[in-house]
């Protein structure tokens, strides 16, 4: 079931998700993405460079983003714009459990005339900010 245009308004708010991000997650994001950086998958390098432990790709955080809002939209094509900046690392602990990112969103404007919403996305992993300036365009039927 998809939103309608005329159902939304400037203030209303998505229900906010939990995604689970495992090292399983990790190896096959890299595979499907090509990024092999030794930091997403090498505890030992990713200290060695000061970072907390090995780290999410910021592209896959970006991208869980995107569908959390596709979800909400109910069509994986009606986000027709998207942009994030990568303000701090989730670092995913090699265990069952892995690392929590809890994705929100709110409605910040709308366009009559172009049929489209824009959502301000508030994505959190271990209490800090992860994607500042996170906001997406989605266009509703």
């Amino acid at each position: 079931m998809s939103v309608k245009f005329d159902q939304v308004s400037v203030g209303d708010e998505l229900a906010a998700a939990d995604v689970t991000v495992t090292r399983a997650d990790l190896i096959r994001y890299a595979g499907a993405s090509g990024d092999f950086n030794v930091i997403h998958w090498n505890e030992r390098v990713a200290t060695s460079v000061g970072l907390p432990g090995v780290i999410a790709h910021g592209m896959y955080t970006m991208a869980l983003g995107g569908r959390y809002v596709s979800d909400w939209a109910g069509d994986a094509g009606a986000v027709v714009q998207y942009g994030v900046r990568f303000t701090n690392p989730v670092p995913v602990p090699d265990d069952d459990n892995g690392a929590t990112v809890t994705y929100s969103g709110k409605v910040t404007a709308t366009d009559e005339v172009a049929r489209t919403v824009t959502v301000t996305l508030t994505v959190l992993s271990g209490g800090q900010k992860v994607l500042g300036k996170a906001i997406a365009v989605v266009r509703l039927p």
